[in-house]
Formats: structure tokens, sequence, C-alpha cells
């Protein structure tokens, strides 16, 4: 783990698809007063812009100017594009399923990088995605690479559907979230993967109040706060 100072400090968070490292980078941001960026919903948002203008997800060029304008903003946890409340929309399966269609695309990565780093703000940012620690805040002081059995995943995910009142079928949630797996690992740009100064996290069979005071326990080392 490496530190800047001259930068606000970032806890960067990476993991797949419903591993529960948006919550627990949330908690983590909300207990140090830290700024919060879940890079995924930006995925979810070039999506949903794309799918909007009638862009198709493996349209790179099309996609690239999407991305580098996108006129979108975070208000609490409310989200807006172009000043339309969209956050059902960027919540829901299919912009999941877009978004991890869209991130293959460098064009589309690099139209987001400058978005993402400009997120470092004072006091300090807690963020979560797939290349935190690799490509946007490879300098971060500290690295969380967080996971989950896919079962435990989908069944996470199905509860989350379930509970905000959205038919799920527990199987197809399965298939979806294996394939989202290899699509998001096997990328050549900025794959998913475990940076060696990262600390793997299982969270299969931890609650997230758990998984919280994992990472508040590793950063008050890092941090040296007694």
């Amino acid at each position: 783990m490496s530190s800047t100072n001259a930068l606000p400090p970032v806890i960067a968070i990476d993991g797949p698809s419903a591993s529960g490292k948006g919550t627990v980078a949330q908690r983590v941001a909300g207990l140090l007063g830290y700024h919060y960026l879940d890079s995924g919903a930006l995925y979810r948002l070039v999506a949903v812009a794309a799918k909007r203008a009638g862009v198709a997800w493996d349209d790179e060029p099309a996609l690239a100017p999407i991305a580098a304008s996108l006129e979108a903003r975070f208000d609490g946890d409310e989200i807006y594009l172009n000043d339309a409340l969209v956050t059902a929309a960027v919540r829901s399966e299919e912009a999941g399923a877009g978004a991890s269609k869209v991130a293959v695309w460098p064009a589309v990565r690099a139209g987001l990088l400058a978005r993402q780093k400009a997120f470092r703000l004072a006091p300090g940012l807690v963020a979560d995605g797939r290349d935190m620690a690799t490509v946007v805040f490879p300098d971060a002081n500290l690295k969380i690479f967080l996971t989950a059995d896919v079962v435990t995943r989908a069944e996470r995910r199905h509860k989350q559907l379930i509970a905000k009142g959205m038919s799920a079928n527990i199987t197809i949630l399965l298939q979806d979230l294996q394939v989202r797996d290899e699509r998001d690992s096997q990328r050549s740009e900025a794959p998913l993967r475990k940076t060696n100064d990262a600390i793997l996290l299982d969270t299969t069979h931890l609650t997230i109040e758990a998984a919280v005071e994992f990472v508040m326990a590793r950063y008050k080392v890092v941090t040296k706060v007694p």
C-alpha cells in the first residue's frame, strides 16, 4: 500500500457484481466522513444514456462521446441524467448487464477516467468498482478486493430485488453473474483482478457489519489511528 501526501486519501474497494462492495464502501465512507464513488453507476449511466439515444452497447465509436460528455449528477441516493431522474433505470438488472458490456471498450473507460479521478476530494474518498486499485487510484492508501462465491452473490441479489418488489429468477441471476464475471475478468482493458498489495476480503460467510469493521480496522492500521 502506498500513500500520496499531496492528495486526499483513498480506500479502493474492487470486486465482482453483487459482492456487497457498494454497501460496504458507502458505510465506510459514512463512518469516515469521506466522499463516495460508485464507479459502476457511471458505466450503468453510459448504458442507459446509450439505449435512450438508440446506440448499441457494442458500438464503441458511438459510445465514446456519450461517456466523455455524460451529463450526470448524484444527489444522495438519487441519480440524474440530463437533469432527469434515472435512479430506477440505472439500478435495474438491464443497466447492470449493459454496464458490463460497455465497460469492455477502451474509449468508454478513457472517457470516464477523469470524471472518476475528480471524486478524489478532501477529506478523502472511498471508491468501489472493478479497477479502482489497478487503474483509477493505483496509489490508494488501502486496497481491498471484496468477493463472495457466485451462488451467495446470486442469492443476495435475488433478495434485494424481491425486497424492492421486483420479480426475479435466481437461476437467471446466477447465470447472468457468471457471464458478467467472465466478461469483467477476461476483458483486455482494465480487467477485474486483485493487485498484489490488495487485501482479500471474502464476504461469503460475513455480515455487512463484519465486512465494514474489517475495512475500518485495516484502515486504522494504515493511517496509524489508535
